[in-house]
């Protein structure tokens, strides 16, 4: 019973079950040239698990990368199917473009961490 209280405190009712999702972090390629040569580093988590054919892909919607005198922003990127990596987990494979500011925009690539490292 105390249960239930709970998840009706927290606004979830018994119907709704949250999905995993991933950590990441990752740098962009090197863009512009000379002295503007330039990447950005950024860091965040996926939204959840959305069923894609006989797997699954996150979404990821990151407002901003590290700051260099400008920002990028990784908008509705969607992750590649699960990875499988031993022991049931898995990660994802993301590659993209960042949005354009400052006139360029960058390539990205990386693996999202393992979902819930330590269940």
């Amino acid at each position: 019973m105390q249960k239930k209280n709970l998840r009706r405190l927290k606004g979830v009712s018994s119907k709704q079950a949250q999905r995993h999702v991933h950590e990441f972090e990752g740098s962009t390629k090197l863009a512009e040239a000379g002295a503007d040569r330039h990447n950005h580093r950024f860091a965040g988590v996926t939204g959840q698990a959305i069923r894609a054919g006989n797997s699954h892909v996150h979404e990821i919607d990151l407002n901003k990368t590290d700051f260099l005198n400008h920002f990028h922003n990784l908008k509705k990127i969607r992750t590649g199917p699960a990875i499988p990596v031993g022991n049931g987990k898995h990660v994802h494979f993301v590659t993209g473009l960042t949005t354009v500011n400052d006139g360029h925009q960058h390539q990205f690539n990386f693996a999202t961490l393992i979902q819930a490292p330590l269940v």
